[in-house]
């Protein structure tokens, strides 16, 4: 595999797991930028180069001491002793965000298609299953497999956005600050999304990034993926921005978005986003199984089989609920681990400039 592929293969996968977690369908992103208005753009901005700064960090620690579990890695960014606090909520988080991504599909199917939401969750659980029992380089291409369709769709969108705003500015800018916000402040709002976006992102990258064929492009895949990221965020946040009084208050806005625009462009977006929902839960839960079981294994699949079905149960809360919840809660976590991965990254490139020059 050439470098540029090896680089891209890590950043798709990266930004595959966070979207399908934090704003494939428009929802979260409306929480945590669009509903500040002006502020919540520039949110935006500060999220992306969180994301890069942290997604290089990860990429160059993954190569110390990471296999095919998070685990690893984890307790070299932690230490022996808060690394088993971190590990356990970690690993609790990772079964969390799979729940959430099984009730997105559900609301999903229920507002584009009018099937009953728990037949959506059901879909997802079933393939999300399947495809974990693979090979995690097979899981990789499958998470990264969607991103660049996403990319051009959210472009789309976000042009059709703006060509169709009927209000001023500051009109969008007044109904922006009535809607739910996932934080008190636009800038606490947007390193809170960078915090539990980590949370979620960060054991998986380091699993990918443990498939580098070097540290240099394990570095150059996470700056790469953060970027892409803060790219999508400021398409989507401004998309959604540009038409909040008419679809701030759907469930999926994205989707809501392209199917006024046409039938088929909201079909093909429904497909994408539910393949992105896909990527995330397929993420967490091998990350989450893994962690317990040694993949490729019968009780590997076992296991996973049995999470995905009790998962269910937790996805009859509801999307938006559990959106609003479970996500804030552990994005204040998050912060804390942002700091234990920057330490990190900062202590083994001074032991590494120190060798250099003995």
């Amino acid at each position: 595999m050439s470098n540029s592929k090896n680089i891209l293969s890590i950043a798709m996968a990266f930004v595959g797991v966070v979207v399908g977690a934090g704003f494939a369908s428009g929802q979260e992103v409306l929480q945590f930028f669009s509903s500040f208005g002006y502020w919540g753009l520039l949110g935006g901005v500060v999220s992306g180069l969180c994301f890069a700064v942290l997604g290089m960090a990860v990429g160059e620690l993954s190569q110390v001491s990471v296999s095919h579990s998070f685990k690893e890695g984890l307790y070299l960014i932690c230490g022996p002793r808060l690394g088993i606090v971190a590990d356990i909520m970690i690993t609790f988080f990772m079964y969390a965000i799979a729940v959430v991504m099984f009730a997105g599909g559900g609301s999903l199917m229920e507002q584009q298609w009018g099937i009953p939401a728990e037949y959506g969750s059901i879909a997802v659980m079933l393939v999300t299953v399947l495809i974990v029992f693979l090979r995690v380089n097979r899981v990789l291409a499958f998470i990264g497999s969607v991103t660049p369709l996403l990319v051009l769709m959210m472009i789309i969108l976000c042009v059709y956005s703006w060509n169709t705003r009927t209000l001023p500015l500051d009109e969008l800018d007044v109904i922006a600050n009535t809607k739910p916000q996932g934080a008190g402040n636009w800038l606490v709002a947007a390193l809170l999304y960078v915090s539990y976006n980590m949370v979620v992102g960060a054991p998986f990258l380091m699993i990918a990034c443990s498939q580098a064929t070097s540290r240099r492009n394990a570095l150059l895949g996470g700056l790469v993926g953060g970027l892409l990221l803060g790219i999508l965020i400021v398409l989507i946040s401004t998309s959604v921005f540009g038409r909040i009084d008419t679809i701030g208050s759907a469930a999926l806005p994205m989707l809501m978005l392209a199917t006024e625009q046409s039938t088929l462009l909201g079909t093909l977006i429904s497909v994408v986003i539910f393949a992105m929902i896909l990527t995330t839960s397929v993420g967490v839960l091998y990350s989450f199984s893994a962690r317990i079981f040694t993949p490729n294994t019968l009780k590997f699949n076992i296991g996973t089989a049995i999470a995905g079905g009790l998962g269910l149960i937790g996805a009859k809360v509801g999307f938006i609920n559990l959106v609003g919840t479970v996500y804030p809660f552990f994005g204040y976590f998050g912060f804390v681990l942002m700091a234990w991965i920057l330490i990190a990254w900062f202590r083994l490139r001074s032991l590494r400039s120190k060798s250099v020059t003995q």
